[in-house]
């Protein structure tokens, strides 16, 4: 079957600006605005401000002094070298996060180049493309054939020396944080954003930063240093007793001391368990040194960032609007141990953690927080930006009492800061962006302001920030007549509703980079009874219930569906809103008393706008009378089961994605394995099913229900999963009746995630279907033979290959009936055989090879499945996009489908990403999405 081009003209898609293409044919940023806080719209006033309606007020005068040496000089763009990878385990955060920066600063006067340092700190110039990749794994193992290597990092050092202008480290935990690239840029005179190599030393280690927090006046948590496998019991209880814990149960954190602020954490209880669990983590490596602290408790944990809004020499430092962390817990599910903010609550949505920004402190206490953060960045000797982590103490918890005794005078006596981020997260929806975005600043703004703060400290870089006033400037006029109206929509009630946020938020950032578009962001609240049920099960009053809100820029980026709609109702909240009005003001007026005099800042260009809520049935016929196009980010529910597609064509709106009744077929893996029972001659199976309702299971005898299952499917390993839900959540490998059992309990019980390892099989961390599904698949568990990717490796990839079937995900493009398939993914699991939600859409996690490796599969029996691909698509009738999963085999290329997924996950890192810039050319986000969204205004009718 022959593959259809993506025949999409791009043309339109000029200057989308991705990395790979050149900064000057970046898409123009929206023309700037001044934020003004309180400000007062009537309804329509402000639904025309979202639909953009009408024009953004100006900004007042750009400041430019521009000599015409400073003109010569800014003929080209300021060179950065952006560094991510290294030796810690959250190397995939730090890929997730140099993505980020690209996406938000290349252009504009801006040009990237992308380097990536190894495990074993060997360094490689990499392509813009390879940082889409989920995980590091996912090219390490290919590195020297594809990237330009460098013997040692002293020749890094002397490439960077000649071909860029300046670095930004993006390397979290060690090498990055704790002054190793630092101190090797620093060694060969190279600019670089971030603090000093010396100050980061101090800094990042736990223990020396609590006694530099000591030296300065200010309260650190009592704890502990444990080097070495060897532990002198005897002082450790000396040290439990000193700071009033029982010796056998008193609850401590054990934590590396050099391994950044979330992995490797963990709770202990009593000294045994303290000294067990810091040995294990010297034995695995993370560090030789680790921390033995005090469990903080009766505390709420914050976090701020810090950003030096200084010039030259000169520390400015203005702490944002600080977020608190609350963490949520399930007492069936969520055991005491697992009290801490770790690596998942950290970087995986999910309704274990709630942010609050700013926190719910008294104002007189943020107002602390805020200056006593500030002090603290100048006492170390901080530079351009931090992100400092703390506790405000309540009363009555078990630090208060030692405060008096603690604290130098000045400092409050219920403020204690615990860790120092010197460089903090900067994935799309990260505590920076957060933050930041509260106070008027975009992505882009703030990451140019990091930029042109850490330009100004070098004397032969100041041509940069005369002459950089573009900073907001718009190269292109819109008028209303030429924008192309586009929502975004995202959230709902499934079991997926964050990975949908994680998708929306995506989606609408690529888009809203084309000046001829105007994106708005919207959220489909969950429905009152919250119900994930099929389409026939919609009655007509619970569509009438559903609810979407328009969203403004900062309340998009919080981290969950619950989150957002939280922020909604307080945003229109009076008292609320007034808080959050107040501190907004000051923030930003210390803001300006530093940026004012900076000739290259243009502004802050997020307008303080309210978000607006509509009825579903109010939002399409909002959306027809835009003539807006619907991007549908709404995984599962009636996102993908053909309700929400069939109220947009009523309305004659414009969606992406399939129909009504491809989208009614594949979201029911029954009715998808029937459409597709007759391509077996074509090489296209699909997998034997048994269905039974969920009910009947929980009131049946479990042995019997197990015999039964593998006396039909004559094997001894099943899988289950629901019948009508997303691609990940309840999915489980069962090898036994106890299992079973185990699952059949979780369901009963409404868990909203089973913990690791809890079946016979090895396993990760299953998140469970909320509300619970009607049905329930069983099938065969189709078995693949381990795939070991390693840059340690002298193969580096190893796979034994005796089953010879392997497990891919692809995805389709294109108009209905020439639907064109991507390069499949090779899907490597890394905990159990059942891939993870994070595996599966968290970046930094899972590992998927694109296209797979010629080790595994030939190109000819590639061909043979990719036209299998297309063959499935063109008989479910799918268009625009979609997502396949399925078993290969490497020989024959013959298919057997797992299951279709007409809104697939479109977060970052997602596998779609990777696929498109396989293509020939490569297809970045921006020029995908739009691609996608030319395909949704020309639907074959």
């Amino acid at each position: 079957m022959a593959s259809m081009a993506i025949g999409v003209s791009l043309s339109m898609t000029r200057g989308t600006g991705s990395g790979g293409v050149d900064g000057d044919d970046r898409v123009a940023m929206a023309a700037p605005t001044t934020l003004k806080l309180n400000q007062k719209n009537s309804r329509s006033e402000s639904t025309s401000r979202f639909l953009g309606t009408k024009k953004h007020r100006s900004s007042g005068e750009i400041r430019t002094t521009v000599s015409n040496w400073v003109e010569e000089k800014t003929s080209r763009n300021l060179r950065v070298g952006l560094i991510c990878g290294g030796p810690s385990a959250e190397r995939g955060i730090s890929l997730n996060s140099a993505r980020s920066v690209l996406d938000h600063i290349q252009g504009n006067g801006l040009s990237v180049s992308c380097y990536y340092i190894d495990p074993d700190l060997k360094a490689f110039a990499i392509s813009s493309a390879q940082l889409y990749s989920n995980t590091p794994a996912d090219f390490d193992f290919k590195l020297e054939s594809l990237a330009q290597g460098f013997s040692s990092l002293s020749e890094l050092a002397e490439h960077l020396f000649s071909a860029v202008d300046i670095v930004f480290p993006v390397i979290h935990g060690r090498f990055g944080e704790d002054g190793g690239i630092q101190e090797l840029l620093e060694s060969h005179n190279i600019p670089f954003v971030g603090t000093g190599s010396r100050e980061c030393r101090r800094a990042f280690d736990k223990y020396e930063a609590s006694l530099e927090l000591k030296a300065h006046g200010f309260m650190a948590v009592p704890n502990y240093l444990v080097q070495g496998t060897v532990v002198d019991e005897s002082e450790i209880q000396q040290w439990f007793t000193a700071n009033h814990l029982d010796l056998k149960v008193g609850r401590v954190v054990v934590k590396p001391a050099r391994a950044g602020s979330s992995i490797g954490v963990k709770v202990a209880f009593g000294v045994n368990d303290s000294i067990k669990k810091a040995t294990e983590l010297i034995l695995e490596g993370i560090d030789d040194r680790v921390v033995v602290e005090v469990f903080i408790e009766n505390a709420y944990e914050f976090t701020a960032i810090v950003l030096d809004v200084g010039s030259g020499s000169d520390c400015h430092p203005v702490v944002l609007l600080p977020s608190e962390v609350q963490l949520q817990f399930h007492d069936t599910v969520e055991p005491k141990e697992d009290a801490i903010f770790d690596y998942r609550r950290k970087y995986l949505p999910t309704q274990q953690v709630t942010y609050y920004t700013p926190p719910r402190f008294p104002i007189h206490v943020i107002k602390s927080i805020r200056e006593e953060a500030s002090l603290l960045f100048q006492k170390l000797s901080l530079r351009d930006f931090a992100r400092i982590d703390g506790w405000y103490l309540a009363p009555t918890s078990n630090l208060s009492s030692s405060a008096s005794e603690t604290l130098g005078g000045l400092m409050s006596r219920d403020i204690i800061f615990t860790d120092i981020n010197l460089i903090s997260g900067m994935e799309q929806n990260s505590f920076l962006f957060q933050q930041a975005s509260k106070v008027g600043f975009s992505h882009s703004n703030i990451l140019r302001t990091i930029v042109h703060r850490a330009s100004s400290r070098f004397p032969h870089l100041t041509w940069y920030n005369y002459g950089s006033s573009h900073l907001l400037r718009s190269s292109a006029t819109q008028t209303s007549r030429d924008v192309q109206k586009v929502f975004v929509i995202f959230g709902g009630d499934t079991s997926e509703r964050q990975v949908s946020v994680m998708s929306g938020t995506n989606v609408w950032m690529n888009l809203q980079r084309f000046v001829d578009l105007k994106v708005t962001p919207c959220l489909l609240s969950p429905s009152l009874g919250n119900s994930s049920g099929a389409f026939l099960d919609k009655t007509k009053s619970d569509l009438d219930n559903r609810e979407v809100w328009l969203l403004p820029y900062s309340v998009v980026l919080r981290h969950t569906a619950e989150e957002i709609l939280a922020e909604c109702v307080e945003a229109i909240e009076p008292d609320r809103a007034l808080f959050t009005s107040r501190l907004q003001k000051q923030v930003m007026e210390d803001l300006m008393d530093g940026l004012k005099d900076q000739s290259w800042f243009a502004g802050f260009d997020i307008t303080d706008e309210l978000p607006m809520k509509f009825s579903l049935k109010e939002w399409i016929k909002l959306a027809k009378e835009a003539q807006a196009t619907v991007f549908i980010a709404v995984h599962g529910g009636i996102g993908e089961d053909g309700t929400l597609q069939e109220l947009l064509e009523d309305e004659g709106v414009a969606y992406t994605g399939p129909g009504i009744v491809s989208s009614r077929t594949c979201v029911d893996k029954v009715m998808t394995s029937q459409a597709l029972s007759h391509l077996s001659e074509f090489g296209v199976h699909t997998i034997s099913k048994v269905v039974k309702r969920t009910d009947d299971i929980m009131y049946e005898t479990i042995p019997k229900i197990w015999d039964e299952l593998i006396t039909k499917f004559q094997c001894l390993t099943l899988c289950v999963k629901p019948a009508r839900d997303g691609c990940s959540t309840g999915v489980a490998r069962l090898c036994s009746c106890e299992d079973l059992a185990v699952y059949v309990q979780a369901l009963k019980d409404c868990l909203p995630r089973i913990p690791p390892n809890s079946f016979s099989k090895t396993h990760g961390m299953i998140e469970m279907p909320n509300p619970t599904p009607e049905q329930l698949i069983f099938e065969p568990f189709v078995e693949t033979d381990e795939i070991i990717v390693s840059s340690k490796a002298k193969q580096q990839l190893s796979w034994k290959g005796r089953r010879r079937w392997v497990e891919i995900t692809v995805g389709v493009i294109g108009k209905r009936g020439s639907m064109h398939s991507l390069s499949p993914s090779l899907t490597v699991k890394e905990s159990g055989d059942i891939l993870s939600l994070e595996e599966k859409f968290q970046g930094g996690t899972g590992i998927n090879l694109t296209p797979p490796p010629p080790a595994i599969m030939s190109k000819e029996a590639l061909e043979r499945c990719k036209q299998g691909i297309e063959l499935i698509a063109e008989t479910l009738g799918l268009e625009g996009f979609s997502r396949i999963d399925a078993f290969v085999h490497v020989e024959t290329g013959e298919v057997l489908v797992i299951e279709v997924n007409t809104v697939p996950g479109m977060t970052p890192s997602t596998v779609l990403i990777q696929q498109a810039l396989a293509e020939q050319p490569p297809l970045y986000p921006p020029q995908f999405f739009r691609t996608l969204l030319h395909l949704a205004t020309h639907r074959v009718e």
